[in-house]
């Protein structure tokens, strides 16, 4: 019996030791530039959204963010990231979609889906929380209004667990 608890006790610890961690790709900011996603982490916890231009839910979650951003600031630290998975061809009008919108946080353009394929998704919208040292916390397929709330409750959850150490 000891020797079952011992194992299981070992694959519990390499289980929660192998977080899944953001990933260390390469993608194109606003401005052109080939950035690392890690380089974006600033230290606190950051919703990571994937949309494309021919997604309206992917779209209409970026707006719902958005339009909540200064609000969620005020409660908590938080970065966002929108990763556009359009290709080459599209990456302009994704640029000039998020331009236009006035997203007041970072879009980055994944036009060859390293990022996307590296996080293993599939399809879009799709977002994540990551916390403050870049492991992957909470993930979330599709877009409802209002479930945005959701991203920023882990978010909290995050911010809460921080006040305990």
């Amino acid at each position: 019996m000891k020797r079952i608890l011992s194992i299981l006790c070992l694959v519990l610890a390499v289980s929660f030791a192998s977080a899944q961690q953001l990933p260390d790709v390469k993608v194109e900011n606003a401005q052109g530039k080939i950035v690392s996603v890690r380089s974006l982490l600033s230290g606190k916890p950051m919703i990571i959204s994937y949309w494309s231009i021919s997604c309206k839910p992917c779209i209409q979650e970026l707006n719902a963010i958005n339009d909540a951003l200064a609000e969620w600031r005020e409660e908590a630290a938080v970065d966002v990231l929108a990763v556009s998975v359009d290709d080459a061809r599209q990456k302009a009008i994704a640029k000039s979609l998020a331009s236009s919108r006035g997203w007041e946080f970072t879009c980055v353009y994944d036009e060859n889906q390293d990022l996307k394929r590296a996080m293993n998704v599939s399809l879009t919208p799709q977002s994540f929380v990551v916390d403050a040292e870049g492991n992957i916390v909470f993930s979330h397929s599709g877009y409802t209004p209002g479930s945005e709330q959701l991203l920023f409750d882990k978010v909290l959850e995050l911010k809460k667990g921080q006040k305990k150490k």
